[in-house]
């Protein structure tokens, strides 16, 4: 088990950006395939990125693709979602997630095995 710390997210508007990073406290995350997943208010949780160990292997989902980023830095120990042109349909809480387990990034919550605290980000229309 490892302890993940996300943060970043805030209040913004309709087609702002924002960042939002985890850092995996007392361990590396070049040890992990790290993903980011998002919940809204009566909704399922659901994935939004993710990026294996070498940050060869990206996935993103299809609401998000050519608006988010996600990205890993090895020198500061950290993951971030890069989010831009936020729509109100962003409006979620966001998690950042790491597997310990597989060897190519999945899209289901079930594989992630350490989860962030989450992160509220809010897109005003």
């Amino acid at each position: 088990q490892v302890q993940l710390v996300d943060s970043g997210g805030g209040l913004v508007q309709t087609g702002d950006s924002l960042i939002l990073s985890c850092t995996p406290s007392g361990d590396t995350v070049s040890n992990y395939i790290m993903g980011w997943f998002r919940q809204a208010p009566g909704k399922e949780r659901e994935f939004v990125a993710g990026i294996s160990r070498n940050g060869v292997n990206i996935n993103y989902a299809g609401s998000v693709k050519g608006r988010f980023n996600i990205h890993r830095d090895a020198a500061r120990n950290t993951v971030s979602l890069e989010m831009n042109s936020l729509k109100p349909e962003d409006t979620a809480v966001y998690y950042c997630a790491a597997d310990s387990n597989n060897y190519f990034v999945s899209r289901r919550s079930e594989d992630y095995d350490n989860w962030g605290q989450g992160t509220q980000v809010t897109v005003s229309s």
